[in-house]
């Protein structure tokens, strides 16, 4: 059978593949730690499950809602965005999505031409490029380095800037990096958006996972001009601990956000009912729980990284939100004589049961990834492990 040519130029997400093979191992019984996916190892707050609960038991899952979302949740939205951003948005700037990922689809079907440009920050998360491509449009990378904290300029943009360029993609806190952009800087790149008729796409799907006193300022609560060039994507997997409950929005211009509706209608139709009502929940109710998690990703955060720069060759800056650490290792490949960083984490992998991601995909080709967003016990062992791993 004869594949398509959109299948065969998409790579397959490099942090679902580690995992893949991590659990594979895991399931021949080797010792694996699994340091791939970002999810929260929490298990989704009480308060949540049981709104999921009563929706079941009052038959309200049982039916098919509005494709574009529950007008409840919708209003939730509403009420989450005047809470945590502070500012009006209406029901018809809201669209409901199966997650976040598909809400970044959704919008670059909805915007983009074939052979229309998408300006992407790198390091970069790894779905973007891909989802671009599959619209017909054209991903174009402007390159963040470890020396500049992993961020780009109003003047790489410049240089970057087409006649066909249509997004810009800014994801702050940034997975992999874990690093945010300032108001300042932010304003910059919003203020060229706005003179460049350049639509930003901010995922801001990391907004609530801050630490350490940093601040998360939205691109979109800069200015009237800045949020009228802005569609935000966000939803509950990461701050709520909801990866697998599958429910984004995007908020942003009303025409845009009718054109995403159109197409979650033709495809998934609408989001699961039961985990729309658990999202009502999420952004309505107690925020108490989400705090407690915070906090323990900030302290796993504070413990975990000067001993990631305690590792022969590794050389980590330390992220200010989300919930990975993204350190250079071209020195530990050098050591262990990789040219390859997708072939040393291989190695590191079948080695010492230590489960990474490839910088590779992430557009970084001296970098890994590592989540801590699990246990202690299992970060310091990782860490020990890769220590005699270099040691060796």
């Amino acid at each position: 059978m004869q594949l398509s040519n959109l299948v065969n130029q998409l790579e397959e997400s490099v942090t679902l593949a580690a995992s893949a093979r991590a659990k594979a191992l895991k399931a021949e019984g080797r010792d694996i730690l699994m340091l791939t996916i970002g999810e929260p190892d929490f298990k989704t707050p009480e308060n949540i499950a049981n709104a999921a609960k009563a929706a079941i038991d009052a038959g309200k899952s049982s039916f098919y809602t509005q494709a574009s979302g529950l007008p409840e949740l919708k209003h939730a939205v509403v009420d989450y965005f005047k809470t945590f951003y502070g500012y009006a948005i209406t029901p018809n700037e809201v669209v409901v999505t199966a997650g976040a990922k598909f809400a970044l689809y959704a919008l670059f079907a909805s915007v983009l031409n074939s052979g229309d440009e998408v300006i992407i920050p790198t390091p970069y998360w790894v779905s973007y490029a891909d989802q671009i491509k599959m619209v017909g449009g054209v991903p174009v990378f402007a390159v963040g380095s470890q020396a500049s904290d992993f961020k780009v300029t109003v003047s790489q943009l410049n240089e970057l800037k087409t006649d066909k360029t249509r997004v810009l993609v800014l994801n702050s806190p940034s997975n992999p990096t874990g690093m945010i952009y300032t108001a300042e800087e932010l304003t910059e790149i919003g203020n060229w958006a706005v003179a460049n008729d350049v639509l930003i796409l901010a995922d801001d799907i990391y907004g609530r996972l801050v630490y350490n006193g940093n601040k998360f300022t939205p691109i979109s609560t800069l200015s009237e001009a800045i949020k009228n060039q802005t569609i935000i994507i966000n939803g509950v997997s990461k701050t709520y601990a909801m990866t697998g409950w599958r429910i984004g929005f995007a908020v942003g211009d009303p025409d845009i956000i009718k054109a995403m509706s159109k197409i979650v209608s033709q495809t998934t139709s609408n989001a699961s009912a039961v985990a729309q009502y658990a999202a009502i929940e999420a952004l309505t109710g107690d925020q108490e729980t989400i705090e407690t998690m915070r906090q323990a990703f900030e302290e796993r955060l504070n413990t975990i990284f000067p001993l990631i720069n305690e590792i022969p060759g590794f050389e980590a800056i330390k992220p200010q939100g989300a919930f990975y650490l993204f350190p250079k290792v071209s020195k530990a490949m050098e050591m262990k004589g990789f040219s390859d960083v997708t072939a040393f984490c291989d190695d590191i992998l079948e080695e010492t049961g230590v489960a990474l991601v490839t910088g590779a995909g992430f557009g970084a080709n001296e970098n890994i990834r590592l989540s801590y967003a699990t246990d202690i016990e299992t970060l310091f062992e990782a860490v020990n492990r890769l220590k005699a791993y270099m040691a060796k």
